[in-house]
């Protein structure tokens, strides 16, 4: 019997032992609550005025919030993981509706310590923030003081922060529990039928090798959803009700100022990324008419734009087993950075990833920090394909970015999710480099790079298409209800107009079957998948250059919550996000693997 050097399953027990029923679970949550409680009475009687200059009791403060929201985010990713890893279980939900009803609760002092900073004058904040006790939380002081300028009246507030767990969480949790209701039969290539989940279904359409069964899987896929989209339909209609009411009462004038806010970017910088994007899905043509000759195809669908190239030539992909992926992410990076290699090193050892591939999980892959263990916990399913190497490398190089931070406050850990992709689609990067430069057979090189191309097609041609959808849903549901069928329409047309027509089959309703568009604290969950990848492209050229790699990525790394995305890429790389060479250069990088694809291809086309 083969022995697993490293486990496919996640220790939570560190976190609190005993599962939903520890008694620390629950003692934390009793304390987190009168932790609120204070918090909320001394910010109440705070009288700023009297703090100055030293502002010693602001200080004190700062320290009280941090370590709340520090204990939230805990108790948070640990209910997080139980529902993941047993999507169906209906016994953790009440205890994320309690913690979700702990965050409202803590929102509301929260809110007035932002009021409190607001009226301070330009002058008297400046001379806060250069004061030891706030000067590493600076720039998310001065976040807070901006968000204040949208609040309403405290009453207002507090209603509004109350209506969300019925409204935009409520929501979102109501898809999470039509998601894991779902199964659909999925027949074989050898005419063997079994019922399997959404997530199943989701893993096979992405990886599994045989093209007809893959084409069927997807129209049986498609049915399952249009079953389940009266359900879906009003779920992402009323979430986006929610979230645009919300935003109108806060004064936003336009739907992308409040994403764009929360990733401290400007349009000029999404537009100036989208405009290079758009002009550039024209190279991914030829990869995908080659693709479809290597897979036998006449065209490629939906189900085939990430699927895996089988055989080429001699070469045949054998499945990859956990233990050899492990061993192999930690020794190549290693070669970029030591601190990276004995951080996924102590991830593997100390049972921080959930990887088993079984049903009743939840669809995707996700990393989580837990803030009071300055520890991540890191979830996806491993399949054995020449995917998960990297996949598992994208959740590690989140976690490390938040490793390196943990001696930090936790108000400089808090990076936007466009900055959080960077470090993830960095590490994945240095793995499908690795790959591809472990071999001198030309037919695996061929397989490695079309499995790296994985990335670069989601994050071009899929995510454009997700944000092109939700652009036009939004304009549309400002007006009122948009009904399943025009979502739909959107869907479709956002597919054929991102693919730039490449498309014989497409996927209509993948508005229904994603998650990312029923999430609720992160509108637009998209474009920050996009800019993380580019940027990353970036930092992946310019870390070649550094005589000095691992200190200069690290000193990157810890500015990430430091300041705006415009100025991180202006001090660390010295370039101008605004303009569209950056971007290109990240382009011109997907160009020349699409080239080698092409060059080396060539010869096993029949």
């Amino acid at each position: 019997m083969f022995f697993m050097s490293y486990s496919q399953n996640w220790d939570l027990d560190t976190i609190y032992p005993g599962g939903i029923d520890s008694p620390e679970f629950q003692t934390k949550l009793t304390t987190l609550a009168n932790q609120i409680a204070n918090f909320s009475r001394a910010v109440s009687n705070y009288d700023l005025k009297q703090d100055q200059p030293d502002y010693q009791e602001l200080a004190r403060l700062t320290s009280q919030a941090q370590t709340i929201e520090s204990g939230l985010g805990t108790v948070n990713v640990f209910v997080t993981a139980l529902i993941s890893a047993d999507y169906t279980n209906p016994e953790y939900r009440p205890y994320d509706a309690k913690i979700q009803q702990l965050m409202v609760t803590y929102q509301a002092p929260l809110d007035t310590f932002s009021r409190r900073l607001a009226t301070l004058s330009e002058a008297d904040f400046h001379d806060l923030i250069h004061l030891p006790a706030f000067f590493d939380i600076a720039f998310h002081l001065s976040t807070l003081r901006k968000r204040a300028q949208h609040l309403l009246a405290p009453a207002n507030e507090d209603l509004v922060n109350q209506l969300r767990l019925d409204g935009l969480k409520g929501w979102s949790s109501h898809y999470d529990t039509i998601a894991s209701t779902l199964s659909l039969p999925f027949t074989d290539e050898n005419g063997q039928t079994s019922t399997i989940s959404a997530g199943q279904a989701l893993n096979f359409l992405d990886g599994y090798p045989d093209a007809k069964v893959r084409a069927n899987l997807l129209d049986q896929y498609e049915q399952m959803w249009t079953k389940a989209e009266p359900l879906t339909a009003d779920t992402l209609n009323h979430l986006a009700g929610a979230r645009l009411t919300e935003q109108k009462a806060h004064g936003y004038q336009d739907v992308l100022e409040e994403p764009l806010a929360l990733n401290h970017m400007s349009k000029a910088t999404l537009q100036a990324m989208w405009q290079v994007v758009d002009h550039n899905k024209e190279m991914f043509k030829p990869y995908f008419a080659r693709k479809a000759e290597l897979l036998g195809l006449t065209g490629i669908g939906w189900q085939d734009q990430v699927a895996p190239l089988n055989q080429i030539g001699d070469y045949q992909p054998a499945p990859q087993d956990y233990d050899t992926v492990a061993n192999f992410i930690v020794q190549n990076f290693a070669k970029f950075s030591p601190k990276m290699a004995a951080f996924a090193q102590n991830a593997f050892d100390n049972h921080w990833l959930e990887v088993e591939d079984r049903p009743g999980k939840q669809p995707g892959g996700w990393m989580e920090s837990v803030p009071d263990k300055k520890e991540s916990r890191i979830f996806l399913t491993f399949t054995g394909s020449v995917n998960d190497a990297a996949t598992i490398a994208h959740e590690l190089g989140h976690a490390f970015h938040s490793d390196t931070l943990k001696d930090l406050p936790l108000w400089r850990d808090d990076y936007a999710m466009n900055i959080a992709e960077t470090a993830s689609t960095f590490a994945e990067l240095l793995i499908a480099d690795a790959n591809v430069a472990a071999t001198d057979s030309d037919a695996e090189k061929v397989v490695l790079l079309d499995a790296k191309m994985t990335n670069s097609v989601a994050m071009f041609l899929n995510i454009r298409a997700r944000f092109i959808f939700e652009q036009a849903f939004y304009q549309e549901r400002q007006a009122g209800y948009v009904p399943a069928k025009r979502l739909n329409e959107l869907m479709d047309q956002a597919q054929q107009e991102a693919f730039g027509g490449i498309l014989t089959k497409r996927h209509p309703h993948f508005w229904s079957a994603k998650l990312h568009f029923f999430i609720d604290d992160v509108p637009f969950y998209n474009f920050p998948y996009t800019f993380g990848y580019l940027f990353s492209l970036g930092i992946y050229a310019w870390a070649k250059k550094q005589p000095n790699f691992e200190a200069a990525y690290i000193d990157l790394l810890r500015d990430t919550a430091n300041m705006s995305t415009e100025d991180l890429a202006k001090k660390h790389l010295g370039v101008d996000l605004t303009q569209p060479d950056f971007w290109q250069a990240g382009a011109d990088l997907v160009k020349a693997d699409i080239d080698q694809f092409m060059d080396l291809s060539t010869q096993f086309i029949k």
